[in-house]
């Protein structure tokens, strides 16, 4: 077998074997399959698309080419939990806690930011002595003994995957379906994952543009997992304005805390009752998603959600007087208010817009060496369908540079339609695949 052949066949619109499949992804991760080449076949793919059984066949082969994790040991249903990525999303970070609360373990492996959308792990580090960087015994272990840990993917999982994502970066190759869909399956099987909920993110702040989009990407998925014997539900929901009000690193870790606290944005109640439920059905502890989502709600209420965040964050070395006393965390020099010079309903917050100002704060990264600031961000007070009056404020600012706080301040202003006519509110969970 041949690099050349693959290339051919795929240029010709022919389905490719399990075996050109795995020839392609082992020789690719060797380097005896060069860049150039598997540039050729990636295009060849993004041209003539893939069938579900060839992208299956892809997915495996990405998960089987590092390491992979056994949760076995756990001797539980492990459920993962995976964002398509958006805007103020700390889903994450409130949702898995009280998961663990519930007696499911927790066994997380995030990523960090990179363009407009914010990475769990870059949250998590905003927390003084917060490590996301240990090793898989010491993961394994901290599940174990906790039942939860949320981590950095580790260097050499789905390695393939890692390579080939770069590339696709570079020559255009990003918005196809079946890579899109076996990049993010295949780091869910190689994290030991035997159950996948996936939250779909769908809208001006989201990969997905559209519902038809959305669906269509999850159904792919959802089928990569039943092929691959991972059952695996996937969560539309809505990422046209960002989710709840904090945007930035420790912002949203500030937010956690109050959700954690009882005090839930309606957006991102609706959301963690929405996904919780499904991954509580998953784990086999409740069929019913009505009497889930009251159980969510009771460990909320009884502290012992906010009881398992701290644990979680005392286990890998944070420092939890940050969490019982947040006025510790290092706040932004300037915060600097944005005012509406119109009465009427907020009909529309472009969510990309509001991502991209916070990476021009300095809460992001436009390339992956990139440091970041945690300190600063944004507040959004008044988010669609809200009633506002001239002179009211739309949101908060939290910059260290006033320069760019004030240009951060006029670009977010701009992002804000207001009318005359009220708004529906928005539905925050779309659809359930």
């Amino acid at each position: 077998m041949n690099i050349g052949q693959v290339i051919s066949n795929k240029r010709d619109n022919k389905e490719l074997s399990k075996e050109e499949i795995e020839f392609f992804v082992t020789e690719y991760v060797k380097g005896t399959v060069t860049d150039y080449q598997a540039a050729a076949l990636v295009m060849a793919i993004y041209i003539n698309g893939m069938t579900k059984e060839e992208t299956t066949n892809l997915t495996l082969a990405m998960a089987n080419s590092g390491e992979t994790l056994d949760l076995s040991v756990l001797n539980k249903t492990v459920v993962d939990k995976h964002s398509s990525g958006g805007v103020g999303d700390k889903i994450t970070i409130v949702l898995m806690p009280i998961i663990a609360s519930l007696g499911i373990p927790v066994a997380k492996m995030s990523g960090r930011g990179l363009g407009f959308t914010g990475g769990t792990i870059d949250k998590l580090e905003s927390i003084p002595g917060y490590n996301t960087e240990i090793p898989v015994e010491k993961f394994i272990e901290i599940v174990k003994k906790t039942g939860i840990s949320v981590i950095g993917q580790t260097a050499n999982l789905a390695p393939a995957d890692k390579k080939l994502y770069a590339l696709r970066d570079t020559i255009a190759c990003v918005g196809s379906m079946p890579l899109i869909a076996s990049s993010i399956m295949s780091k869910k099987i190689a994290a030991g994952a035997e159950k996948i909920v996936l939250d779909v993110t769908v809208g001006s702040g989201a990969f997905m543009r559209t519902k038809e989009d959305a669906t269509k990407i999850s159904k792919l998925m959802k089928e990569i997992g039943t092929l691959a014997g991972r059952e695996t539900v996937c969560v539309l929901t809505n990422m046209d304005e960002p989710v709840g009000k904090a945007v930035g690193n420790t912002l949203e870790i500030l937010e956690t805390i109050e959700c954690l606290k009882g005090n839930l944005p309606a957006d991102i109640k609706e959301i963690i009752l929405g996904i919780g439920s499904q991954i509580i059905k998953l784990a086999g502890e409740g069929d019913n998603l009505e009497e889930n989502k009251n159980k969510i709600l009771e460990n909320i209420n009884n502290g012992k959600a906010y009881n398992k965040f701290l644990e979680l964050i005392s286990s890998q070395g944070g420092d939890i007087s940050y969490i019982e006393n947040p006025e510790k965390f290092e706040k932004a020099k300037y915060v600097i208010p944005v005012i509406s010079e119109e009465s009427g309903y907020i009909s529309e917050i472009d969510a990309r817009t509001v991502g991209e100002i916070s990476v021009e704060l300095g809460a992001g990264r436009v390339r992956k060496e990139d440091s970041i600031d945690h300190a600063v961000g944004i507040i959004v007070e008044r988010k669609i369908a809200d009633k506002v009056e001239k002179g009211e404020t739309l949101a908060y600012i939290h910059a260290n540079d006033e320069k760019k706080g004030k240009e951060a301040a006029r670009k977010l202003k701009e992002t804000y339609k207001i009318i005359s006519q009220k708004v529906e509110p928005e539905k925050y969970i779309l659809d359930i695949i």
